[in-house]
């Protein structure tokens, strides 16, 4: 009987109705559910001892032979069976010994030949070696092994069923599915080559030795990660289904109509008042992709990326201009009040001389103030609005919303973004973000977006010099704030209290901020966290701005748009605890006027070598985006962004930095299938039974 990638589990040897309703409660509930649960990793089981030759205590290794004596006991106190054997395989033999399995005197018997894989002890007697509780395996001589004599594949536990019970339910199914067909076969890229989709499934599963025993070092090492050919082809299927998704995004916006923006010289005189200073040819060459993008006659969708300092605020004012000028409202999306504010105060002070100025909408503001700002985004009156979670509340709504910028967007999830966008009729988007991203994550987290990058720092940025230092440093970092406040300087000293709701959090950073005070005597120190009442945040950081506090301490929530010219000494607590991205975003609240800047990075006692090794690439470059790669490799993307926020699928087997050119491949085949009107065709492609990874929906 041959089975189909949507037959029932039950048509598989061993499951039955329960054992099927125990599997589908943990979504695997047909043959192809089944294919996709991939291994989470592999043990080389493939390179069997000849016992004669074991003679190394408390090593693990692979035996086969007969067995020729079996028996169970009992523990001296009754409580503990015990299964002793003894194997031969021609050379010698070996004891072997299994605690509370006593099914196994009755499964294994006198005269079998077994496989065996397990660790070799020295028995309590003192003589010879012993195999400890080893996995087992009766050898067939008209079937190869699954569980021993080979690559072996190891799963994580479905419902009840254990990766032993798993890895034979897969055996069984491969065994029945006969060819796989492959529904993308037509349109797999010929660079890099792809396996066909039943051969991939089953070397993913059960991976065929080397020929040459001198590659199998290197077959195991593309296996763990995750970079074997087999494994290479199913993060493909995953890639694409996931880039035809965000094509099909921009297939939706582009048959829309947006509102028509122009750009006239009175825009234009109306920009050049705006402008403070010269733009960067960073910022004058994004500053016209988006301006394009504002004239053309579908929704605008574009991710503004740039490192901390790079000007992002000034292109996202200007950009604005055009759409008020325009006749239509814009809105500014940020994720904190703070950080709100602080735009607020930017931008009414850049657009002073428009008939534009910008009104605030934060969920602290009094219920009178927020009505009167609502009635004027309703009326169209208010024409600029800058708010946080406030501005998507169901009460708010917009005359002709025609733009809607979101600051720091991997803040916020695409639900929060996109019920902005429905405040008005296919309106503009500009997304921003001082977090650098790696290419590879970007083409995935924001892959329904056009890219601009600003890649160029503006004059009047002080280069950073970070160091990392140890505990014991306190004393001279000390005498150095010291100096530094005393000549005009200030200082930011974060903790990595996290949990902002935590009482026991709050006190440490009160007990932290004793400790500072009493080191620098003289010096005014205050303190801001995520539960410090706005009004006192906002007078603290007024005072800071000013030059009236030396050093503010702080949780994280100065992470991002604080702008404080005279800050110039960064000092992070067990920085070990942070990623480099959060680091180098932090980093980013000095060095903002003329002063020297420094960030010193203190580390605990526990700080592991390979946590210092991630902290040395902080301090050797000023980079983001060098920093982001590397934040990127050693966390991952779901450490680095968070991928159930975003709504996009946790893969089976694609991850973002090792599929690289599979990412690539598959974007570009989705965007090909859309300019030629293919796009639902290579949906049906992957959707067809067989062919669609469980985890990423493209129906």
């Amino acid at each position: 009987m041959k089975l189909a990638a949507s037959s029932p589990l039950t048509a598989v040897k061993g499951v039955g109705p329960a054992a099927a309703r125990d599997l589908a409660a943990a979504g695997v509930a047909t043959v192809g559910d089944l294919l996709w649960c991939l291994p989470h990793r592999y043990e080389d089981r493939s390179n069997p001892r000849r016992i004669a030759s074991l003679v190394t205590p408390d090593t693990t290794v692979t035996v086969g032979g007969r067995i020729v004596e079996i028996v169970e006991r009992r523990s001296r106190n009754r409580r503990l069976s015990i299964v002793e054997a003894v194997v031969d395989d021609g050379t010698g033999s070996l004891a072997v010994v299994w605690f509370n399995q006593p099914y196994l005197a009755g499964t294994l018997r006198e005269g079998m030949r077994v496989w065996l894989y397990g660790p070799l002890r020295v028995p309590r007697s003192g003589w010879g070696l012993q195999l400890v509780a080893p996995e087992w395996e009766v050898e067939d001589e008209d079937a190869e092994p699954i569980h021993l004599g080979r690559i072996v594949p190891m799963y994580r536990r479905l419902g009840r069923w254990g990766g032993r019970r798993v890895r034979t339910m897969v055996a069984r199914a491969l065994d029945l599915v006969g060819e796989v067909a492959d529904p993308l076969a037509s349109v797999l890229p010929a660079d890099p080559p792809m396996l066909p989709l039943g051969e991939a499934l089953r070397q993913a599963h059960f991976p065929a030795p080397p020929a040459d025993d001198a590659e199998l070092p290197r077959l195991l090492e593309a296996l763990a990660a995750r970079h074997s050919p087999a494994q290479r082809r199913l993060a493909f299927d995953e890639l694409l289904a996931l880039a035809v998704v965000l094509e099909r995004e921009r297939q939706r916006r582009g048959a829309q109509r947006a509102p028509a923006c122009a750009v006239t010289d009175a825009i234009r005189d109306s920009a050049r008042a705006v402008l403070p200073f010269h733009l960067t040819d960073a910022q004058r060459r994004a500053l016209g992709e988006i301006v394009a993008d504002l004239q053309r006659p579908f929704p605008m969708a574009r991710l503004l990326q740039g490192d901390v300092g790079s000007g992002k605020t000034i292109v996202a004012a200007l950009a604005a201009l055009v759409v008020l000028a325009s006749g239509h409202q814009v809105a500014l999306l940020a994720p904190t009040e703070l950080l709100a504010q602080q735009h607020l105060a930017t931008l009414r002070r850049l657009l002073a001389a428009t008939p534009f100025p910008p009104e605030l909408l934060i969920g602290s503001l009094p219920a009178r103030e927020k009505e009167r700002v609502r009635q004027g985004l309703a009326d169209g009156s208010a024409r600029f609005v800058v708010g946080t979670h406030a501005l998507i509340e169901d009460a708010v709504a917009f005359g002709r919303l025609g733009l809607a910028i979101v600051d720091e967007q991997h803040r916020f999830g695409v639900a929060q973004r996109q019920a902005l966008l429905a405040k008005g009729e296919a309106p503009h988007l500009l997304v921003m973000t001082a977090t650098p991203i790696p290419r590879s994550l970007a083409l995935s987290l924001y892959g329904d977006l056009d890219v601009s990058l600003l890649d160029e720092m503006p004059p009047g940025r002080t280069p950073v010099r970070t160091v990392l230092r140890e505990d014991d440093a306190r004393g001279k970092l000390a005498d150095f704030i010291r100096r530094e406040v005393a000549d005009g300087g200030q200082a930011y000293w974060v903790f990595p209290l996290i949990e902002e709701s935590d009482k026991l959090s709050l006190r440490a950073i009160a007990s932290h901020a004793r400790a500072v005070r009493n080191a620098l005597p003289g010096v005014r120190v205050e303190v801001v966290h995520g539960r410090t009442p706005a009004a006192e945040r906002e007078a603290t950081m007024a005072a800071f701005a000013a030059g009236e506090i030396g050093v503010l301490c702080a949780t994280t929530v100065i992470e991002v748009g604080v702008d404080v010219a005279n800050a110039s000494l960064m000092v992070i607590e067990n920085a070990e605890r942070f990623g480099l991205a959060q680091l180098h975003q932090l980093r980013g609240r000095v060095g903002r006027g003329r002063r020297r800047s420094f960030c010193a990075l203190l580390v605990g006692p526990e700080c592991s070598p390979e946590a210092r090794a991630r902290l040395e690439v902080l301090a050797a470059t000023n980079d983001g985006f060098r920093i982001a790669e590397e934040d990127f490799r050693l966390r991952g993307p779901g450490e680095f962004t968070g991928l159930k926020q975003w709504g996009r699928p946790e893969f089976r087997v694609a991850n973002l930095w090792l599929h690289r050119a599979e990412l690539e491949a598959a974007r570009s085949l989705a965007a090909a299938a859309r300019r030629a009107g293919d796009l639902e065709r290579l949906a049906g492609a992957i959707s067809s039974p067989g062919g669609v990874p469980p985890a990423v929906p493209v129906g």
